[in-house]
C-alpha cells in the first residue's frame, strides 16, 4: 500500500513538473536592449552596455557552433551572465564546409540532437534557455550553396521537438533572415522563402516559440529610420503579420541583428539612428530584445558594425549606453527536487509533519524527504 501511494505522489509531482513550460517574458517587466557578441569574454562589456542606466537583465546574442561544445567553457559563461545579470540567446551554427569555405555546412538533425543534449547539460542563468535555430537559411552561402525552405522547415520544426523533449523551458526561435537577399538559382527572398516554409511544413510556425529577425536598414544598412518598409528596421512587423497568420497565436520578436553601417555613414548619424529607433519603432509590444550586431569586431565586413573600435567604446556605445532603461525581471529556474531532498536536514526519526496528507488509514508524510524515510521505514 505504501509503495503504490508513494509511487501515485512521485508521478503526480513529476508530471507537475514537467508541464511547466517556459514564462512568458513579455509578461513581467523587461529589459529588451542588447548586444550580439562573439565570444563570452566579452560579457563584461556588453553587461556595462546593456544594464546602465537604470538597466537590469538586458540581453546578449551569442554563436556556438557545433564543433564548440566545451562543457566548462560554456558553463563557465552561463554563470558569469547569471552573475552580471545577463540573458543569453544562444544561436546554433555548424562551421565552413571543408571542401568549400565559402559557404556554412548545413546542419543536420544530428547536429540538433548534440546541441539539445549539450545545452541541457547547462545550468542557465534564466528559467527560459533561448535557442535561434540557426541564421539566414534563405542564403546559399549558410545552406551549403543551396538555400531550401523545406528542409529548413523540417530541421526547425524538429528542433522544436528534440530540444522541449529534452527541457520544456528550452524557448525555441526561428532564425533571422536576410531582409535584402533576391530570390536566385541559390537564395531566396524572405517572404517567398517563409511561404515555402509553411507549404512544406503547415505546423511549422505553430512548433516554435518566437520570431528571429535581421531587420537591418537596407539597402547597405544605411537607410534612415524615418523609412519603414520590409527591409528596413521595421522587417519584424512585416514578418510577424505573416507568421502569427501561419502560427495560429502571437509570436514575441526577437530582433537579434541590426545596425548601421560606419563605413557609410558618420558616427553622429548613427548614433542619433539608434537614438530614434529605439524610442520609435523598436518601443513595440510584441519585441522581446533587440540585440544589435555588434559590440566588438576588428576585421572586415564586421568592423563597420562594431561599438568598439580599437579597445575603445564608441561614441554609438555610449550613445546605447545612455538610453534609459528598466529592471528586468525574468523568470528563474527552479529547483530541482532531489538537489532540495540532498540539501534537506533530516529531520529527527519517526517524527513527521503529517499535515493534511491523508489516505484511508495511512497517514502519509508531508515533508517529501520525510515521505521517502516513511517509506524505508527509517
Amino acid at each position: 500500500m505504501k509503495k503504490i501511494i508513494l509511487i501515485t505522489i512521485l508521478l503526480f509531482l513529476i508530471n507537475t513538473s514537467s508541464a511547466t513550460a517556459f514564462s512568458d517574458p513579455l509578461s513581467v517587466p523587461n529589459n529588451k536592449i542588447g548586444i550580439h557578441i562573439l565570444f563570452p569574454e566579452e560579457l563584461d562589456q556588453a553587461a556595462s552596455l546593456v544594464n546602465s542606466n537604470g538597466g537590469d537583465w538586458g540581453y546578449v546574442t551569442i554563436p556556438i557552433q557545433a564543433g564548440d561544445r566545451n562543457i566548462e567553457k560554456w558553463q563557465s559563461f552561463m554563470d558569469k551572465a547569471k552573475s552580471l545579470h545577463i540573458i543569453p540567446i544562444l544561436r546554433l551554427a555548424t562551421e565552413g564546409d571543408y571542401f568549400n569555405t565559402t559557404v556554412w555546412r548545413k546542419p543536420t538533425e544530428a547536429d540538433i540532437l548534440d546541441f539539445a543534449n549539450f545545452l541541457n547539460s547547462l545550468n542557465w542563468p534564466t528559467k527560459n534557455r533561448y535557442i535561434i535555430v540557426f541564421n539566414e537559411p534563405n542564403r546559399g552561402d549558410e545552406w551549403e550553396g543551396l538555400a531550401n525552405p523545406a528542409e529548413y522547415a523540417t530541421l526547425l520544426h524538429y528542433a522544436a521537438s528534440i530540444f522541449k523533449q529534452e527541457n520544456p523551458d528550452f524557448f525555441i526561435i526561428s532564425a533571422g533572415l536576410d531582409n535584402a537577399a533576391a530570390s536566385s538559382s541559390t537564395s531566396f527572398d524572405e517572404f517567398t522563402f517563409l511561404n515555402a516554409m509553411q507549404q512544406a511544413d503547415p505546423q511549422v510556425f505553430s512548433s516554435i516559440d518566437g520570431i528571429g529577425s535581421h531587420s537591418y536598414p537596407n539597402p547597405g544598412f544605411s537607410k534612415s529610420p524615418n523609412v519603414l518598409g520590409k527591409e528596413s528596421i521595421a522587417t519584424f512587423s512585416f514578418e510577424e503579420s505573416l507568421l502569427d497568420t501561419y502560427a495560429g497565436k502571437q509570436l514575441p520578436v526577437f530582433i537579434t541583428e541590426t545596425g548601421w553601417s560606419q563605413d557609410s555613414l558618420p558616427l553622429e548619424t548613427v548614433s542619433s539612428y539608434y537614438n530614434q529607433a529605439f524610442a520609435t519603432v523598436w518601443d513595440d509590444k510584441s519585441i522581446v530584445a533587440v540585440t544589435p550586431f555588434l559590440l566588438r569586431a576588428d576585421v572586415e565586413p564586421f568592423s563597420q558594425f562594431s561599438l568598439i573600435k580599437n579597445g575603445q567604446q564608441s561614441q554609438i556605445f555610449n550613445e546605447i549606453k545612455n538610453l534609459p532603461k528598466i529592471k528586468g525581471n525574468p523568470a528563474f529556474p527552479s529547483v530541482v527536487l532531489a538537489a532540495k531532498i540532498a540539501k534537506t536536514t533530516p529531520p529527527p526519526e519517526k517524527k513527521f509533519n503529517t499535515e493534511s496528507l491523508v489516505s484511508g488509514q495511512i497517514t502519509i508524510p508531508k515533508d517529501v524527504k520525510s515521505l521517502f524515510r516513511w517509506f524505508l521505514g527509517l
